[in-house]
């Protein structure tokens, strides 16, 4: 534990939690039309150094940064079900649950429970509600919720011909544990948000004391809207609203001068990141076109947000940027998942 006006810093570990595959051409510019590559789904266990609300006996927090693909396909809604007959093939196993009880590859060979999810899971925060990220709520019964606001509404309601509601389970995540971030006030034009959902209050005092005061601020020149999620700089939530309504990154302090940023889906390609390739648009099959995000040029912003900061903060030795889907990423790094860090 850090003293007064000491900086805190977090852990981070990555956690495999399924694996989906994508055609490069509908994600990257300049894209081999046949390719389809087999991708992970990442999620990510973060650890701060304070006693839970629920559970004031221990002295870290546990949160986990999306959940990856659910163990049971047959959970999806039909309509999701039929997206998901075009990313085949998919792999749930080792899910996020799996991979947080026993570790990189989810083995159950030695028996040792590392982390229960539904007891030793104090929060998880969604980046976004695709079905690659929801994964299984039911497995973190004990912990509280938080995502972007307007999710609550989009997940019952839909948004748009391009985001019907067939698109998502009404019931995805427990609304009573559920606390949305509180809505952005400035946003670029044409760009309107589902409806942001109160929190009711048991769902309130299950997070941090900070989160009663939360609000949006700019950081460094790069990020028009951050919010402090434990109120002392070691974890910054990132509102990134290109991809999805509600899209959320995380910026996790986790030592001096040295940062990683969980970019969730604000890109789908490494090579992007690098700005080796573009967002790919394709035909909306309304007369117009499209691209895998709901506001493209907000998502291209988002990027040139994040570049700015890793070139500000000193390059990406000093900040390390980490997308859901980057399978060369995994494949460089798998010392560095659970129980390894970051």
């Amino acid at each position: 534990m850090a003293g007064p006006g000491e900086p805190v810093y977090v852990t981070v570990s990555a956690l495999d939690a399924g694996h989906l595959t994508l055609p490069e051409r509908l994600f990257v510019t300049d894209a081999d039309p046949d390719k389809r590559s087999t991708v992970p789904s990442l999620s990510f266990l973060i650890q701060h150094p304070s006693s839970p609300a629920s559970r004031p006996q221990r002295s870290v927090t546990n949160l986990v940064f999306d959940l990856g693909v659910k163990r049971d396909i047959t959970g999806y809604t039909p309509a999701q079900q039929e997206h998901i007959a075009q990313r085949q093939p998919v792999t749930t196993d080792p899910d996020c649950a799996a991979s947080l009880r026993y570790g990189a590859g989810g083995s159950t060979d030695s028996g040792k429970v590392l982390l229960d999810p539904q007891r030793d899971i104090d929060v998880v925060i969604l980046s976004h509600v695709h079905w690659d990220h929801v994964g299984t709520p039911s497995d973190f019964g004990s912990a509280a919720f938080a995502v972007g606001s307007g999710t609550l509404d989009l997940l019952a309601r839909g948004a748009g011909p391009l985001y019907p509601a067939e698109l998502f389970n009404a019931d995805e995540i427990p609304a009573s544990r559920t606390v949305e971030f509180p809505a952005v006030p400035r946003r670029a034009a044409g760009y309107t948000e589902p409806q942001h959902t109160p929190a009711a209050p048991d769902a309130l005092a299950r997070l941090p004391a900070s989160a009663r005061h939360w609000s949006w601020k700019p950081l460094a020149d790069a990020f028009p809207s951050t919010l402090d999620f434990f109120g002392d700089g070691s974890l910054l939530i990132i509102d990134t609203p290109g991809h999805l309504y509600g899209h959320v990154n995380l910026l996790a302090r986790v030592a001096e001068h040295r940062y990683v940023y969980l970019g969730g889906d604000c890109c789908h390609d490494p090579r992007i990141l690098r700005g080796e390739r573009g967002i790919a648009e394709y035909d909306d099959g309304r007369g117009g076109t499209r691209s895998v995000h709901v506001h493209t040029a907000e998502a291209r912003r988002a990027l040139d947000d994040i570049a700015k900061f890793v070139k500000a903060r000193g390059g990406r030795d000093q900040v390390e940027v980490v997308v859901a889907h980057d399978g060369e990423w995994r494949e460089r790094n798998r010392t560095r998942f659970w129980p390894g860090r970051l």
